[in-house]
């Protein structure tokens, strides 16, 4: 599960802020749901995410992108172009070739 939770605030176009990171110790999926709802979270960028929460995070009109694959700066971008979709593989996931 995530440990590390990164948190942006944008103007819709551009960031306001440098991004912040978030350590959360031993979180559980529905302490992540919770996170989300108080800090006031409108878009969510995972790699997954489980269809009930999913469904919760939806219900209360929150924007989720899950299945993307890649470097939080690429994902970010995206969606500050509003060109994320769900299941996007960014470049910068390629790996450096160090593996066979």
């Amino acid at each position: 599960m995530v440990s590390e939770v990164l948190i942006a605030s944008t103007d819709g176009q551009k960031l306001i802020d440098k991004p912040r990171t978030i350590l959360i110790s031993r979180p559980s999926a529905d302490e992540l749901c919770s996170f989300i709802t108080k800090e006031d979270i409108s878009i969510v960028v995972c790699g997954g995410i489980e269809e009930r929460h999913h469904k919760y995070l939806s219900w209360t009109k929150k924007k989720i992108f899950d299945s993307v694959i890649g470097p939080y700066e690429e994902a970010l971008q995206l969606v500050l172009e509003n060109r994320l979709v769900s299941g996007t593989i960014l470049p910068g996931a390629v790996g450096d070739g160090a593996c066979p």
